[in-house]
């Protein structure tokens, strides 16, 4: 009886150890506003700086569908149009627009990582996982929610530079905008204050979901990860958790994603618009003229691009926060 008591005791304290231990490799590195803020706006606009080409491909794939036939549609592929931008406007036109991206990243990523880890503490604060963490299904709840309330923040702040940014990398050869204030002055004079807005609804109905997907799934994944495998280098388990996060969020979201950037370009350079209706409205427009995979034209970059793009950000914020921690 003595004897089975103590193996009880020394199991139930293992499951204690084993559950504090997984609550300390869960819980955040506490670095303070500023730091916080520099490290996710220094990881958002070196990752999108490692990536511009392959961004700027997938923007050019999503927008063909707009003032394009069905012939031109069938012969692109990322070769052909990677050839033709080096071709016609040289290889830096691959980081054409990466400036106003930049800038648009910078507070971008520091609201959106700033605003999560201030939501999920509030969340965890309001129901109690604060104080107990062993819901798995709670903690994944809290990151959702915390992930898309954080997207809905950072979004709604930087809209008019996601723009501009959607703009000046659509440009080929007619150079309409002439940079980031011209764009601004432009497109306030041929459109109104509004026009700096456009899309802005299919970009909230995309980015909520994608950026909650994104740490939810990169935070389950790496905690998980780390539970199991405690020595495996923590820049190696940030890469590839982000990079597997970015696949499923992308996957996921691509539709919204595609129609925001062609709400975007509504009217831009003095074009006639092409969807008059709404965001749901516009789907129904690119079903009926492209057919389903119409919706994910530009997806195959778009895979190249988020692998490591979402793996570098997460893999940058996570080392420049221990540093500064």
């Amino acid at each position: 009886m003595q004897t089975e008591a103590r193996v009880g005791v020394v199991m139930e304290g293992g499951g204690q150890i084993a559950r504090h231990q997984r609550q300390q490799l869960q819980q955040p590195a506490h670095i303070g506003a500023v730091a916080h803020l520099i490290s996710g706006g220094v990881a958002g606009a070196f990752s999108k700086t490692c990536t511009a080409p392959l961004s700027r491909l997938t923007i050019l794939f999503q927008v063909q569908g707009m003032h394009s036939d069905a012939a031109t549609l069938r012969k692109a592929s990322i070769w052909h149009e990677a050839s033709r931008i080096v071709y016609e406007e040289g290889f830096r036109a691959f980081w054409k627009g990466n400036l106003v991206t930049i800038a648009h990243r910078l507070p971008y990523s520091s609201i959106s990582f700033y605003a999560y880890e201030q939501y999920k503490n509030l969340l965890q604060l309001i129901t109690g996982l604060d104080k107990q963490r062993d819901s798995v299904s709670a903690d994944v709840c809290v990151r959702l929610l915390g992930g898309g309330l954080a997207g809905l923040t950072a979004a709604t702040m930087t809209y008019p530079l996601d723009l501009v940014r959607t703009r000046l990398s659509a440009q080929t050869n007619t150079m309409y905008y002439r940079g980031i204030s011209h764009a601004l002055c432009t497109i306030c004079r041929d459109e109104g204050i509004r026009g700096l807005y456009k899309g802005l609804g299919a970009t909230l109905l995309g980015v909520g979901p994608s950026l909650a997907i994104n740490f939810c799934a990169y935070e389950t994944l790496r905690s998980h990860w780390q539970v199991e495998r405690p020595c495996d280098s923590p820049v190696l388990v940030s890469l590839a958790s982000g990079s597997l996060a970015g696949i499923v969020s992308s996957t996921v979201t691509f539709p919204l994603d595609l129609v925001r950037r062609r709400k975007q370009l509504e009217g831009a350079a003095g074009r006639a618009p092409v969807y008059k209706t709404g965001t749901f409205a516009t789907f129904g427009h690119i079903i009926r003229t492209e057919g389903f995979r119409g919706l994910y034209r530009g997806i195959l970059p778009e895979y190249y691009k988020v692998v490591p793009s979402v793996g570098i950000v997460f893999m940058t914020y996570e080392t420049l926060k221990s540093i500064m921690s």
